[in-house]
């Protein structure tokens, strides 16, 4: 007898787990299990230890996590790495984590690397991460996915490295494969003061409006990309319900691998986890998948249940991602999960942040919108409750959301109202005018609109009284007029920012701006502060 639909809906993630995993036991199709992740070898091959990318942590009855090399039958000749991706470790200065696919098992994969293309001396084992998923309805199919990872330490700061990635079989190093060599450099040695980019979206999905934004986020040589959740739409329903599971397809993570591969094998693709991205069938909290899937760096509050969640410093700025997931009123399938831990490391880091010598900015980004005025989400109380207080106390400068499909830009923002208005062009100073928050969820998912007909860009049609809405903690459209909804667009976009470090005592800046699918600029402003 089946559970009835209105206790389902109740269900949290975890529970929804355990129901999803009981259901498909009984039709005969469980092949789970408790894994533990493995290990890397390779230690000092580049003068530090080589940690092993998620050693220690349990995926409980999610990702089998192989400890040893994948003893695959097919031909190793005939298989060909695809969808790799980079990530930072802890530290961007002297770790980078290399990341990719394999369609079999094979045999004895690694990831050669080097300081020229053609002198890949060093050689490291990769950690196989194999996934399985069964058929989640009747329609659906079981897919097997094989996922490697090598972490790779004690890299030279501000230094270009050339790599490769391969198995018995496949030497990226051999004439045939070099077309295969992809590259990274690590962050620069503390205290430089050279410009960067960085860029960021949320709502990526597969098709090609998110084609034509990788190209153009590589168009601008980023020195790392922030994705703000809901990444490929394998679960294209997203409301956290056991119900999801019908159209769960996990070969969609393939196709967004291989379309992401020209920009993520070059620029390290830092992601956080949105509602589409809570997939029951892989671990209590919807994550396990995730964890198979991407390398994180681990700096969070704890890196087994809340992958999503981390900081890393690049240059001046530092940067936070967070799961929104964990205190979103709209939903709260994986409301609280964390136990108040995430927050309270939130209120730490960015303290420790803000005290930080030669970090100046703190950009933070997560899926959930505390500000943004579309008709499909607009904003979530749950995060203006619990971390917008904390953004205020520490002085944010940048806060970089999605969920909503649009690009979306607020006024200098405290205490809920514009405490200063920043016009296209404008500079704010947001140690004394307050935050300014982004919705950049026009990455290539399909668009949404406002609740006005009149979309504005560079004030063409100025509207100073928003009528829109909040979600409240009872799962209810609580009804408010905003008046800090400065920049509209409703086509697909990213935004670019644009870093200026500078002497201490003197000016730094952060300049944002907002890029459309063809090129064109819809929005810039500045951010300033002293630097320290």
């Amino acid at each position: 007898m089946g559970m009835p639909e209105r206790l389902v809906e109740r269900l949290s993630m975890a529970e929804q787990h355990e129901y999803l995993r009981s259901r498909l036991s009984r039709r005969g199709l469980l092949r789970g299990g408790t894994a533990v992740a493995g290990s890397v070898a390779g230690a000092g091959l580049l003068g530090g230890s080589a940690n092993a990318v998620g050693a220690g942590a349990t995926a409980r009855t999610g990702p089998t996590l192989v400890t040893s090399p994948a003893t695959g039958h097919v031909d190793g000749a005939l298989v060909a790495p695809f969808g790799r991706h980079l990530a930072f470790g802890g530290d961007p200065r002297t770790q980078m984590r290399v990341s990719w696919q394999v369609p079999v098992a094979v045999k004895h994969p690694y990831l050669r690397v080097g300081v020229e293309p053609w002198e890949l001396g060093h050689k490291i084992p990769a950690e196989v991460r194999a996934l399985h998923t069964p058929a989640l309805s009747d329609k659906g199919a079981a897919v097997d996915q094989v996922y490697l990872h090598a972490a790779l330490d004690g890299l030279q700061p501000g230094t270009t490295y050339y790599y490769g990635v391969g198995h018995d079989g496949f030497d990226p190093a051999s004439p045939r494969a070099f077309a295969t060599i992809g590259s990274f450099t690590t962050a620069p040695p503390r205290g430089t003061r050279a410009p960067f980019t960085f860029t960021a979206f949320g709502d990526q999905g597969v098709g090609y409006h998110a084609i034509a934004n990788d190209s153009l986020v590589l168009a601008q040589n980023p020195v790392f990309h922030l994705h703000a959740g809901d990444i490929c739409y394998a679960d294209p329903d997203g409301q956290g319900l056991p119900a999801d599971g019908k159209d769960y397809d996990a070969r969609t993570w393939d196709q967004f691998f291989a379309q992401t591969e020209s920009v993520a094998s070059r620029v390290p693709w830092m992601v956080t986890t949105g509602n589409h991205d809570m997939e029951a069938w892989y671990s209590p909290n919807g994550y396990g998948g995730n964890e198979a899937r991407f390398a994180f760096p681990g700096t969070g509050p704890d890196k087994a249940d809340a992958p999503g969640v981390y900081s890393f410093t690049y240059g001046n700025v530092g940067v936070v991602a967070l799961d929104a997931n964990d205190v979103s009123y709209e939903i709260p399938a994986n409301y609280g999960y964390t136990h108040g831990r995430q927050t309270a490391w939130l209120d730490e880091r960015l303290a420790r942040l803000r005290e930080l010598a030669g970090i100046d900015f703190i950009v933070v980004f997560f899926h959930h919108c505390a500000y943004s005025t579309t008709s499909a989400h607009a904003s979530d109380a749950g995060v203006r409750d619990k971390w917008v207080p904390l953004f205020e106390k520490h002085k944010v400068d940048l806060v970089v959301n999605g969920h909503n499909h649009v690009y979306e830009r607020s006024d200098a923002i405290r205490d809920g109202a514009v405490s200063k208005q920043v016009p296209i062009g404008a500079t704010a100073h947001p140690d004394r005018d307050g935050i300014v928050y982004v919705t950049a969820g026009g990455a290539g998912r399909a668009l949404y609109s406002f609740p006005v007909a009149d979309s504005y860009e560079g004030h063409e049609k100025r509207i100073d009284d928003v009528r829109t809405y909040h979600w409240t903690k009872s799962k209810e459209k609580a009804p408010e007029t905003v008046h800090w909804s400065r920049v509209r667009y409703t086509g697909f976009s990213f935004i670019k920012v644009h870093a200026v470090p500078a002497a201490k005592g003197r000016t730094t800046t952060l300049a944002v701006s907002a890029v459309s699918d063809t090129g064109e600029r819809v929005d810039h402003f500045t951010l300033a502060r002293t630097a320290k």
